[in-house]
């Protein structure tokens, strides 16, 4: 099938090419209406016993949730004071003026309800409400970000100090857009400087923008048709990139070398490009099968933002596998002997047959049993820590301590402890005339640890609502115990319990549950897609587990860095609190895990190419090793570059993401595929390539 579509695009190079090109370029144009269609929410579990009550709390008691919170410091003077009252009323007339806002609610304007006031007196809550429809959080953030830049800072005597869901929204997204623009600008010359190295010639490194555009531009056009039917999150479109760009670059290091090495050996560029699609485009479409099905486990869970990233995954591997075995081919034959030109680095252009990654190959084959317990015990170490691992979800801690909605932020979880997470929403559909079951559920809820207090019931027709008041956090670990313990209580048929606590439990027990499908979804693929490559059954089971152990390591790497609050000389300072996002470690273990075996089918590929040809174990693992770990090596450290500019972030979550990911590619190209594969191809011999013979018919046939 290869050697046919190779053949294809040889005969119809110039069609081909210029045909991808028009139909990418109307990809590009249409996909580009995304960018307006996407969100930035998608956090919580929309089948969830929280996101019924959220309906019935905005569709029949008409609640609304905050665009803003604004923290009114009177210095040293107390709320009640007369100057203060008259000062907060008149400030509060201005903000109900703000474009956008439907009404306000305050200390003031309730006639001091005590929970809006913070425990010395001197403070005291304002909150903004809009009528946004739902998930419009374009809105949503703009509102906020218009009431943060006209109200946070002095006005007179009073200190406002801005917050709440449109706030922190819009300067988590603003910082990320910002940050972004800034790891683009460190990146894109680094890489294109490393490229040229690497390739050894400015045409050549000019591959990967083939691959690259094509799946970005591409990816851009499906995630606007997934937008037409379901909300997107707009962070899928920082995957887009980081991914497009990596998979162009690994895509285009293995095809060029490839295309080169059938040239050096002495065939016309017409069988060259022919034998490059047969070998290494097999190899591509088998290494993008790998990420395709790795990415598509993101789908299998129920929030929206992990959904989002699964969505875009699939999309830019398809399109980069399509990219690297369509108009990349067809460049290469109108090329040909050109691709080497503008030589920067003779050794990167013609690779070594026998050079120091064989030499390598073999010096740990000599010593397998030594190499596999180090490398391990290394492994180890860097996994350890993940012993403390503890998940929350993002707040206004992810950003830098110096922006604004951080440090309102931290003034309300210092200074307003009795009000120190949202209202745990207590919904009774149909209540009326069970009013005393009622009261004998919200006395059990009044003892458990964490509930402060509890508010009076509110009758909307049939229904009945009450406000429970958490003492903690609505984001945290005491958080979830909280719900999980009211709800294990008896209670009447039908009660709902919403809230922002609830919401952030339902969609960690989202997460949780899905998780061991996800596993086995991402474990089974790929072990039948790699003994479907190379006809072995313990190869595919060896890199499962390696990969594994590499992601674990990455894993303890992130816990000791961001959880114990090292390395901030390396990764630049950020606000330890003791968790980690859980969406952002789903995403990295996800993207970690593919990326791994994206590199696991570039070596095995060589290896079992070498032995087909008739090689002992020990030289089809050290040739294999020559032709392929460069390319890895390279891949890696480009791909690292491209992620590791995210450190540069000020938003925790970004930086994490970016830390993770660049240290697992490193990993992953020096202990695991250098050390750890060719000790235990040599430990297994023969028994590498063994299956039982009833399934040798289910193999690719090479």
């Amino acid at each position: 099938m290869f050697e046919s579509l190779g053949r294809f695009i040889v005969r119809r190079r110039k069609g081909v090419l210029i045909i991808f090109i028009i139909g990418i370029l109307a990809a590009g144009g249409v996909g580009s209406l995304a960018f307006g269609k996407l969100d930035s929410g998608g956090y919580s579990d929309l089948g969830s016993e929280s996101s019924k009550a959220a309906t019935y709390l905005t569709e029949k008691f008409k609640v609304q949730e905050p665009v803003a919170v604004l923290v009114i410091d009177s210095g040293n003077s107390l709320v009640t004071d007369p100057t203060v009252t008259t000062a907060a009323q008149k400030l509060e007339a201005e903000v109900s003026r703000v474009h956008g806002v439907t009404k306000t609610l305050s200390y003031w304007s309730t006639g001091g309800a005590p929970a809006l006031k913070a425990n010395d007196s001197k403070a005291a809550y304002l909150f903004v409400y809009a009528d946004i429809k739902v998930n419009d959080w374009a809105t949503f953030g703009s509102i906020g970000a218009d009431i943060q830049k006209t109200f946070d800072g002095k006005h007179g005597a009073l200190t406002v100090y801005a917050s709440g869901g449109g706030v922190i929204t819009h300067a988590i997204n603003n910082k990320i857009g910002k940050d972004l623009k800034l790891a683009e600008s460190i990146a894109i010359p680094l890489t294109f400087l490393l490229l040229a190295f690497v390739f050894g010639a400015l045409v050549a490194s000019a591959m990967p923008l083939v691959v690259g555009i094509s799946a970005i531009l591409g990816a851009f056009f499906l995630i606007f048709i997934f937008s037409l039917f379901t909300s997107v999150s707009v962070f899928a479109l920082n995957l887009i990139t980081g991914l497009g760009l990596g998979l162009g670059i690994d895509y285009a290091l293995l095809m060029v070398n490839r295309f080169r090495e059938e040239l050096h050996h002495g065939k016309s560029v017409e069988d060259s490009v022919i034998e490059t699609v047969a070998t290494a485009g097999k190899t591509v479409f088998y290494s993008g099968l790998t990420v395709f099905v790795t990415l598509a486990s993101l789908l299998l869970f129920p929030l929206n933002f992990l959904k989002s990233f699964g969505m875009a995954g699939v999309s830019v591997v398809a399109l980069a596998v399509l990219g690297a075995l369509i108009p990349l081919p067809a460049l290469l034959a109108i090329l040909g002997e050109k691709v080497d030109k503008g030589v920067v680095r003779k050794s990167g252009i013609t690779p070594k047959e026998d050079g120091r990654w064989a030499h390598t190959a073999r010096n740990v084959m000599k010593r397998p049993i030594i190499v596999v317990i180090g490398s391990l015990a290394l492994l180890g170490i860097l996994a350890a820590p993940v012993a403390n691992i503890a998940f929350a979800q993002i707040d206004s801690r992810v950003l830098p301590v110096s922006d604004p909605a951080a440090i309102a932020g931290k003034v309300i979880s210092d200074r307003f402890d009795s009000f120190a997470g949202s209202p745990i929403e207590i919904i009774f559909p149909n209540g009326v005339g069970k009013e005393s079951e009622l009261q004998t559920f919200l006395l059990q809820v009044s003892h458990v640890p964490g509930v402060a207090r509890i508010g009076n019931p509110e009758i909307f027709g049939r229904d009945i609502r009450v406000q429970a008041i958490p003492s903690v956090s609505s984001r945290t670990t005491e958080a979830e115990e909280l719900i999980h313990a009211i709800r294990d209580l008896s209670k009447p048929e039908g009660i709902l319990i919403g809230g922002a606590a609830a919401d952030f439990t339902d969609s960690q027990d989202g997460i949780a549950h899905k998780l061991p499908w996800a596993l086995g979804w991402v474990a089974l693929s790929v072990i039948i897609l790699i003994f479907a490559f190379t006809g072995s059954i313990i190869l595919p089971i060896k890199a499962v587990i390696l990969n594994a152990l590499s992601l674990l390591a990455t894993l303890g790497a992130i816990t000791w860095v961001f959880i114990d609050g090292h390395l901030k000389w390396l990764v630049g300072d950020f606000t330890v609190t003791g968790t980690l996002d859980t969406g952002s470690c789903i995403l990295v273990a996800v993207v970690v895990f593919g990326l791994s075996m994206d590199y696991e089918i570039f070596l095995l590929s060589r290896i079992r190419e070498e032995h087909l040809a008739g090689k002992s174990n020990i030289e089809s693992v050290a040739t294999g090793l020559q032709r392929s770990a460069r390319i890895i090596t390279a891949a890696a450290v480009l791909l690292a570059v491209v992620f590791g500019t995210f450190v540069t972030s000020g938003v925790t979550s970004i930086k994490m993401l970016g830390f993770g990911v660049s240290l697992a590619v490193i990993l992953d190209a020096t202990i695991v595929r250098a050390l750890l594969v060719p000790a235990l191809m040599r430990l297994f011999g023969e028994f590498n390539w063994w299956a039982p013979k009833s399934l040798r018919r289910f193999t690719l046939k090479h």
